[in-house]
């Protein structure tokens, strides 16, 4: 017999779950309703009488709102304390969405949509950071492996929630559905978060670094959407308006290593192992699981005929393997290697994506079915241990910072990544010509390419499990 003894599972107490599932909430509110929307735009085209590009911006807008606020929840967290910071994120962001809910004209809607996504994009980061905070080295791996499955399911539940209840109730519940869950979460926060203290009730706010980074990314975000809506804008907008977001994002982070003060978001950051693998695995990650959810629907819906709630089903084992493999990983982020586990899940998404580079050939639906309950399996194996080994080596007052930089990168990967797929898409289309439906199976071996490059990084991933109580 080995003298090696299998560390035993770190206790997760009832107290713990109860804070998880209070910030679970906002995280399930905010990542939902970058999605539910995404199947009513015909209902409010007809309903404000807009064309198909003025609706989009309901979508795009709060995407570009939630990009923006994400770097700052570390300062407002740090100056205002974390907890007081996700309440009145939550309490704002329903007010804007029973304000969505009453909008009378595209332009409110779209306004209470951008109030939405400010409020939205605070609400994932401060619950990780407060999550982190409460659990400890020792059983941050096992919470987040749990409450880390929210993310994945959410590009799934989206579509699907959207098409249930508009099968059953009018456009403004797509909004109202936030009401009793958020109100929920208000009324539980004080009871099952632990109160935290501001770190730094004086910290100046990085004013310069914020009037380049927020914008920044909003702009380079804009332009490469609109690009992959093959000229929505003129071309020419389109491609400045990246050029613009990209040297914004550069001067930002000459600004970050120069600067004297605390910057919103620190670069140097991701010069300390981890985090700087573990950002380029969420970035790849964001980018091939939204990414995916972008192009699967577009192609089942027009070359595979399916109609909204057809496709939602179809997409529904992606999260049924998202949350079977959390339970799994829940189970082992303790005592196996974070380049094991990673690498796993990575290989898997890279198996499950095969099979859509072969999208126009007659692909089966029970092998789209097959592969993406594959596909959820190994997310749920990247997400979960990459966020616990970087909240690990992160001291528990640089928390906030800490969280904000990694959902910005997690984010921006969805977003970014969603883009250039859909300027990958327009491209192949444009290529193919008749044969349409051959161009997704194209722009598929580019998440193929991703999941390469995400196993590359997690190639220096350390290959030994974390040290701790549990080890």
């Amino acid at each position: 017999m080995s003298g090696r003894t299998v560390p035993a599972a770190p206790v997760v107490d009832a107290a713990l779950w109860r804070t998880a599932f209070v910030l679970v909430l906002g995280t399930f509110m905010a990542t939902l309703d970058t999605t539910i929307v995404s199947v009513a735009l015909d209902v409010l085209v007809d309903r404000f009488d807009a064309s198909v590009t003025g609706i989009q911006w309901v979508s795009t807008a709060y995407l570009l709102a939630v990009v923006a606020a994400v770097p700052a929840s570390g300062w407002l967290a740090d100056r205002f304390g974390g907890r007081r910071t996700w309440a009145v994120a939550v309490a704002v962001f329903l007010v804007a969405s029973a304000l969505c809910a009453l909008a009378w004209s595209l332009p409110s809607l779209i306004a209470f949509r951008v109030l939405q996504g400010l409020a939205g994009g605070l609400l994932p980061p401060v619950g990780q950071a407060l999550l982190a905070r409460a659990a400890g080295r020792d059983r941050i791996g096992r919470v987040i492996s749990v409450v880390g499955v929210v993310p994945l399911l959410s590009p799934v539940l989206g579509p699907l929630a959207g098409g249930a209840i508009l099968g059953a109730a009018s456009w403004p519940w797509l909004f109202l559905v936030n009401v009793p869950v958020g109100a929920v979460a208000l009324l539980l926060v004080r009871r099952c978060v632990p109160a935290s203290a501001p770190v730094e009730p004086r910290a100046p706010f990085d004013l310069r670094g914020a009037a380049l980074l927020a914008p920044g990314l909003a702009v380079l975000v804009f332009g490469l959407t609109e690009v992959g809506r093959g000229r929505a804008v003129p071309l020419g907008v389109a491609v400045a308006a990246v050029a613009v977001g990209a040297v914004m994002l550069v001067a930002f982070v000459v600004h970050g290593l120069r600067t004297t003060r605390v910057p919103l978001i620190d670069p140097r950051l991701f010069t300390r192992p981890p985090l700087g693998v573990a950002a380029v695995a969420l970035v790849v990650l964001g980018a091939s699981v939204f990414g995916t959810m972008f192009l699967l629907p577009l192609y089942l819906q027009g070359a595979g005929g399916l109609t909204a709630w057809e496709t939602g089903l179809l997409l529904a084992p992606q999260g049924l393997g998202a949350a079977a493999g959390s339970l799994w990983v829940s189970r082992v982020v303790h005592r196996v290697a974070a380049r094991t586990l990673v690498l796993s899940g990575i290989t898997l998404v890279a198996l499950g994506t095969a099979v859509f580079t072969q999208l126009g050939h007659d692909v089966p639906d029970a092998a789209i079915a097959v592969s993406l309950l594959v596909r959820g399996l190994g997310a749920a194996m990247i997400g979960a241990p990459v966020l616990a080994l970087a909240y690990r080596g992160v001291e528990p007052a640089h928390l906030p910072r800490a969280a904000g930089a990694l959902n910005l990168l997690n984010t921006l990967g969805g977003s970014v990544g969603t883009a250039v797929l859909a300027v990958v898409l327009q491209t192949r289309l444009t290529g193919r010509g008749p044969d349409a439906a051959a161009a997704f199976g194209d722009t598929f071996w580019w998440v193929l390419a991703l999941t390469a490059l995400a196993a590359l990084a997690a190639t220096r991933l350390p290959g030994q499990r974390a040290r701790g109580a549990a080890a």
